[in-house]
């Protein structure tokens, strides 16, 4: 985990996402560049453990590199015994070897779909079907089947097999990250104990000459300016340096010639490497604070198209993260209460806080006992939600406050589907103001038609599932600025305790309505503002299409209107600019009902000893003399395992208890 990461977002009335940029260290250095020294590098600065970044820039002129650059470059210690590696593996369904090898997605949904720390794009790749000479589209859906050029081994398992041609510059990595780098990879070089492989387009370092210079004057675009990606290793196979060059972003960064990148990766510390990928595929990702995934450079698709690209081959990495005075901070979540462990390097104080957020608004209770292993309960929270927390220790006057952290409370419930996503709806682009078209008993039998979900308009870019393409206004050639849906659903089950959670996918905004009763929004102005057939949503979702789903729980007073029978949802969709090209609509329904689940105390005895054991959070341990008490805290208290008890001659009784 990462702390203090500064996240500036930067929205525009289009359709671009809001991207988490790191721009200001950039800056920082191009101002440093006006003085006499054109090429700057900034300090190594430890990231993770194992891994530390550093940023570079180069203003051109003055006899220096001729190209305006912004460098990005981690700088990874392979001898680090909790560094590990992870290519893109095989795709998952019909892997058809030089064909459909990898499924395709963008470096930080690599990252996070595979719990990565970092995450770089590696080979060359194409889409499936068509020659290496075809660049891919910018806009490939995930999952998009691609064949990767060059060896790609993942987990010991050859994904991509090597190949003839240019495509010569392999690194190939043991379990235990010992590295191997081929500056030609055909004919075949032996892979037999090799773990992890990613392979570049060209060598451009080789025993600390820049052989990248042999492709000056060459016409081909590859070896033109371009963004790149390039790795390199020190002499000693301590470091493998992993580089972006941010490019096609005039007065930003323009990119890079050949012989420039292998020059950037001498003034990392490397004697030999390559160009890998490059162009808008050009990403480095690390892991945020809270999981989330961010991404360090500024690619050219991003600042062309709004979108990060989907590619076919990317290296990741597994690390720990940096060990301070707070360290292994842990959650052990349950239903309504968790457990936050952790230890310190010194006595200190014990308390967490935490919240719906990152803005905290509760903390546990303070205990000022000072000790190095660290137990917190929470209680009172919600099944099924996640929370954020950071565990803080006082130690004399200092305070320390470790990164922040999440967990999910667990949900004992039955659950059952009420909606799925590809339900059929009934859907009108009629103005319906002043019309109780939400009510169960209306009649929308005149109503447009009738189609399964994701029901949209346009072509909305990396949407799965779309199916009922809807009418678009013939008077303007845009979607309406209003879409009405409406569809039924039969629900059996007890009133009691009931929670409805729904999974929304929406293009831009709309407000749900449950038996005529509005339920939530989404987007939209907020109640009590009242909402018309020509309100526009106040927001777009995700990276501006609906690709990430906006998730709805409601209980209580909320579910009272819910009965048992038949029940009517219904639905308004809102543009947020009257000549927005798409627009995009499904929903899914799931009922759940509350579940008593006792938790498990387990004894074991060993060598005259006995030790308690239970594995889940949210408890406190108690003792008695007897089984009918009276039952008291453990001394501490004790909320986490294992506990041994003192020796006595008498008999003790444990239990555990939920405050």
């Amino acid at each position: 985990m990462i702390t203090n990461t500064v996240e500036i977002k930067v929205l525009s009335r289009f359709k671009f996402p809001a991207r988490m940029l790191l721009i200001a260290a950039a800056l920082l250095f191009m101002t440093a560049a006006q003085t006499p020294a054109q090429t700057v590098l900034g300090p190594w600065v430890p990231l993770f453990k194992g891994i530390d970044r550093a940023v570079g820039t180069n203003n051109p002129g003055n006899g220096g590199m001729p190209d305006l650059m912004v460098i990005y470059a981690l700088r990874v210690d392979l001898t680090d015994p909790d560094i590990q590696l992870y290519a893109t593996p095989r795709i998952a369904n019909d892997y058809v070897l030089d064909a459909r090898e990898t499924a395709g997605y963008t470096v930080s949904n690599f990252l996070t779909m595979h719990g990565l720390q970092v995450a770089v794009n590696a080979n060359y790749f194409h889409d499936a079907g068509t020659s290496d000479t075809e660049s891919p589209s910018y806009t490939d859906a995930p999952g998009t089947p691609f064949d990767v050029i060059g060896l790609l081994i993942s987990h010991g398992v050859v994904v991509s097999p090597q190949d003839s041609d240019d495509y010569t510059a392999s690194f190939m990595f043991t379990t235990n990250n010992q590295v191997t780098f081929y500056p030609t990879n055909w004919p075949a070089n032996p892979t037999d104990g090799i773990n992890t492989a990613v392979t570049g387009l060209y060598t451009i370092l080789r025993n600390n000459i820049n052989v990248g210079s042999n492709y000056i004057g060459n016409q081909d675009f590859v070896h033109q300016v371009n963004p790149r990606t390039a790795y390199g290793l020190s002499q000693d196979r301590q470091y493998l340096y992993l580089m972006v060059i941010d490019g096609r972003q005039s007065g930003y960064s323009n990119g890079a010639l050949d012989w420039e990148t292998a020059k950037w990766l001498q003034e990392l510390g490397a004697w030999d490497g390559a160009n890998m990928d490059g162009g808008g595929s050009s990403c480095m990702v690390i892991e945020g604070t809270t999981g989330r995934p961010i991404e360090l450079n500024h690619d050219s698709a991003a600042a062309a198209y709004g979108i990060e690209r989907t590619v076919g081959s990317q290296l990741g990495i597994y690390a720990k993260p940096l060990p301070g005075f707070i360290n292994t901070v842990s959650a052990l979540a349950d239903d309504t209460a968790a457990t936050i462990t952790w230890e310190t390097t010194s006595n200190a104080t014990t308390q967490v806080r935490y919240g719906l957020t990152t803005n905290f608004t509760f903390s546990s209770t303070l205990l000022t006992a000072p000790v190095t292993n660290h137990a917190a309960l929470l209680t009172n929270l919600t099944p099924g939600t996640g929370y954020f927390f950071a565990a803080y220790s006082q130690a004399g006057n200092n305070v320390y406050i470790s990164s922040n952290f999440f967990f999910t409370t667990s949900n004992y419930a039955t659950s059952a589907v009420l909606l799925d996503l590809t339900n059929s709806w009934d859907y009108t682009t009629n103005d319906l103001d002043g019309t109780n078209w939400t009510a169960p008993e209306y009649d929308d039998s005149q109503w447009t038609g009738s189609g399964v979900a994701l029901l949209f308009t346009g072509a909305p870019t990396g949407v799965s599932f779309l199916n009922t393409e809807l009418p678009i206004n013939p008077d303007t050639g845009f979607p309406y600025i209003t879409y009405y849906f409406r569809t039924h659903f039969n629900y059996t089950n007890s009133l009691l305790d009931v929670t409805l959670q729904f999974t929304n996918y929406v293009d831009d905004g709309a407000v749900f309505y449950l038996n005529g009763v509005e339920i939530d929004r989404v987007r939209m102005p907020e109640a009590p503002n009242p909402i018309f057939n020509s309100t526009l949503a106040t927001n777009y979702p995700c990276d501006g299409y609906a690709t990430c789903a906006d998730l709805l729980t409601i209980a209580g007073d909320l579910t009272t209107n819910l009965v048992q029978g038949d029940n009517v949802l219904a639905a308004e969709v809102h543009l947020d600019d009257p000549q927005a090209q798409t627009i995009t609509f499904g929903s899914s329904l799931v009922a759940s009902l509350p579940q008593s689940v006792s938790p498990r105390l387990g004894i074991l005895s060993s060598n005259q000893s006995v030790s308690l054991d239970w594995t889940r959070g949210g408890f406190i341990l108690q003792q008695a003399a007897t089984v009918a008490g009276p039952w008291t805290n453990v001394a501490g208290p004790v909320v986490s395992s294992p506990f041994i008890p003192a020796k006595s001659e008498s008999n003790a009784f444990f239990r555990l208890w939920r405050p």
